[in-house]
């Protein structure tokens, strides 16, 4: 057999694409005769369009038409498609239900309201600019705290109840009951939301920035009253999304309505300034939780009780208390979620939905009573963490949090930690020790491959599945070359298209462990069919048993014997052997499934030039096999800055008169750059989870993100002795009623 390919590094093979600029993104794809469209959006937050001007935007040079509800052809809704992973290859799921231009009703700021389509995009957005829009204003819903006041909440999916957590909660020893907050988050990825679309034929061809080309195929077949085969949709190449590419938007439609009502292809890049308003973001958040314990420091009731902004028009919930059901032993739990309706853009799924916030409010909680009692807050999770998953009464499919808590402590030093509040110290500085623990669920659902074994001695890997730059690419090359022996090399792989065999969407974290799956199942077919023509009368091991010969370096063989594959097929005057494979969903009812981790956190706060920075952070993931240490390295990397940004400086902000988006640019709308880098160190277990997958493999996308914001304000509650509940830890929350400690020698 061939060495090992899974579990070492590897550039990824679509490297070069991307660095040389080969690699065609959404709007990149050249089509003759294109046409640009540019949005007219919404300068209020709530109420109706009285009219709109275009005469002027007619007039102007190359403009083709402008679009609006007076005059858009007909569309169609999609009916409502929950998420369910019976049905993830044929849903079609979308988050803002209402069409572009449905009717002449305004429900959030930056709603598409116009469309200007033109000869070239520099025609097509002054000509938008001449575009004049009469509005009827209403009042509008600012704020979650607003709309609470307003109207209430309706209570939300995923919620979960055991034992009495009230009467636990009055019955504990030590009680802590508090609130958390946190602001709206935008995805903002580099590549902007894009759609360049065609007709032909009658069919509708569509390039699109999208983490779920089949789904996105099958809304638009919805929407435009086709069949799935009328669609196609591509996405080779996505720069990233962060969950706000998942579901179809307005855009997509509003360009595939335009190219067809033109006659001529059509490309819509979104502008930066409605990537804050008509493409989804992580909702406002407020979040009560109670804790209480008994004397020896048990956990004996957890009370998670979430509420988050939704639109007006659609209702999007925010399962804060995913993890809380379940990351700690507790015999007492009430986990709800609620929603509230605000004059914005609808929310989508953000890395680590739910989680994210929610566990900024569940591990910042814990560090609360901990360090009320007198413990450790690491002692204290050690003491509490969960033998399996009380939420479902089903055991951890692997579960090595225990070990990643103690490993990352050592590397870190957290023995080194003086728990006195603004005790450590290094020239200017005063240091803080923060961690939490991070956790995310695990799955495995229904995908297709096809892997074709061809006669130039190369494979072709084929799924309808996308890499949005987190290395899909590179981990189904993998998996073909470590079952073929075939150097990476000379695997080839194709992504994002929905004329593949069927993936799902690339979120949740389990394009993976689903991916790998359909392709390992796909490659042995092909290799079946290959033994097959191997053992022929005419081929070369004529009369042996195809059981009998064994795989490696791209070869079969018996013995001594060896052949390669590309003289097999050339033996049979063959052109390829090709085989296709259905991945069912992974079996939930037996295991409960979860990855996990902790964080480690050094704050670093310079009170006399209001200084915060994280300097550094440990890390240890428990992920099941790490399949390219290298990209998971990365992932991980990636989710602990994102952590940052949530931690210390994200935060979308409204105009409290009006409800416009106040932020909405890069230069207002602050993340974490290269000078905001901490040192950070990974350490990844590396413990196969077999009940998950014949690999072993679980998601690593999303989880670096969670807990990391709470072992950040865990933290900065070391270094300065302020407790921050509501997100981000900004200098203003640390500037007054400085401890006198800070003047010391």
């Amino acid at each position: 057999m061939s060495a090992p390919i899974i579990g070492t590094p590897h550039k990824r093979i679509d490297g070069r694409l991307k660095v040389s600029g080969k690699a065609l993104y959404a709007a990149d794809h050249p089509v003759g005769g294109m046409l640009y469209a540019y949005g007219i959006y919404s300068t209020i937050a709530c109420g109706k369009i009285q009219a709109i001007h275009d005469d002027e935007a007619r007039r102007m040079p190359g403009v083709v038409n402008v679009l609006h509800h007076g005059n858009i052809l007909k569309l169609h809704r999609t009916p409502d498609a929950p998420l369910n992973f019976a049905e993830i290859l044929s849903s079609g799921k979308v988050d803002e239900h209402r069409l572009p231009f449905e009717d002449d009703q305004v429900y959030y700021p930056g709603q598409f309201v116009a469309l200007v389509v033109a000869d070239t995009f520099e025609h097509a957005r002054a000509a938008a600019y001449r575009v004049k829009v009469d509005y009827v204003v209403a009042d509008a819903v600012k704020s979650l705290a607003q709309a609470l006041d307003a109207h209430g909440s309706r209570r939300g999916p995923r919620g979960h109840s055991r034992g009495n957590s009230e009467a636990g909660f009055n019955a504990g020893a030590h009680r802590l009951e508090q609130t958390y907050t946190t602001p709206v988050e935008t995805h903002n990825p580099m590549e902007m939301h894009a759609t360049t679309a065609y007709w032909q034929a009658g069919r509708l061809i569509v390039y699109e920035s999208s983490q779920g080309v089949l789904n996105h195929r099958n809304v638009l077949a919805n929407v435009f009253d086709l069949t799935a085969d009328q669609v196609e949709v591509h996405a080779p190449f996505v720069g990233s999304g962060f969950g706000s590419k998942l579901w179809p938007w307005p855009h997509s439609v509003a360009a595939c309505a335009a190219a067809r009502m033109t006659g001529r292809p059509v490309q819509l890049v979104v502008p930066r300034a409605q990537m804050f308003t008509t493409v989804g973001h992580r909702p406002e958040t407020i979040q009560h939780v109670k804790l209480a314990t008994d004397t020896a420091g048990r956990l004996v009731a957890i009370s998670h009780e979430s509420y988050n902004s939704t639109s007006t028009v659609d209702d999007y919930t925010e399962a804060c208390g995913g993890m809380t059901r379940s990351l700690y032993s507790c015999p007492n739990v009430l986990v709800t979620h609620n929603h509230s309706a605000v004059n914005r853009g609808t929310p989508t799924s953000m890395r680590a939905p739910g989680a994210a916030p929610g566990l900024f409010a569940l591990e910042s909680a814990i560090d609360e009573v901990a360090l009320a009692i007198g413990m450790d807050p690491l002692a204290f999770r050690q003491l509490n963490l969960s033998t399996l998953d009380e939420s479902s009464g089903l055991p951890w499919s692997s579960n090595h949090l225990p070990e990643a808590m103690t490993r990352a402590a050592e590397r870190f030093g957290w023995h080194r930690r003086n728990p006195a509040v603004g005790s450590m110290r290094e020239g200017d500085e005063i240091i803080g020790y923060g961690m939490a623990a991070c956790n995310w669920e695990a799955y495995r659902v229904p995908t297709e491959a096809r892997v074709t074994l061809r006669a130039d001695g190369t494979a072709l890997a084929q799924c309808g599945l996308q890499d949005i730059g987190t290395g899909t690419y590179t981990i189904v090359a993998q998996t073909v070359s470590e079952l073929t022996g075939l150097p990476l090399e000379k695997v080839e792989v194709e992504l994002g298209s929905s004329s593949f065999p069927a993936g799902p969407v690339s979120g949740g974290s389990w394009a993976t462990a689903s991916a790998m799956s359909a392709i390992a199942g796909a490659t042995r077919e092909a290799l079946k069919h290959l033994k097959q023509y191997a053992v022929a009368e005419s081929g070369p091991f004529s009369g042996v048993k195809p059981d009998s010969l064994v795989v490696g370096h791209g070869a079969l063989s018996e013995g001594n014997k060896q052949v390669s594959f590309a003289d097999i097929l050339a033996s049979q005057r063959l052109a390829r052997a090709e085989g296709w494979y259905h991945s069912e969903a992974a079996d939930m009812s037996r295991y409960s499934f979860r990855s996990f981790g902790v964080h480690f956190v050094e704050a670093r706060w310079d009170p006399g030039i209001s200084r915060l920075r994280v300097a550094r952070v440990v890390s240890a993931i428990d992920v099941g096999k790490v399949v390219n240490p290298l990209a998971a390295r990365n992932q991980v990397e990636g989710g602990i800055v994102m952590g940052i940004g949530m931690a210390l400086f994200e935060a979308a902000e409204y105009d409290s008169r009006n409800g416009l988006p106040a932020n909405n640019n890069y230069a207002e709308y602050i993340v974490p750059v290269h000078a905001d880098q901490p040192e950070i160190d990974v350490i990844l277990l590396d413990y196969p989870d077999y009940h998950l997958s014949e690999f072993g493999a679980r998601g690593i996308g999303e989880i670096g993100v969670t807990g990391l914001a709470a072992a950040v304000a865990n933290a900065v509650y070391h270094a300065t002795g302020k407790r921050i509940r509501n997100l981000p830890v900004t200098l203003d929350k640390l500037m007054d009623d400085v401890p006198a400690t800070f003047g010391a020698d």
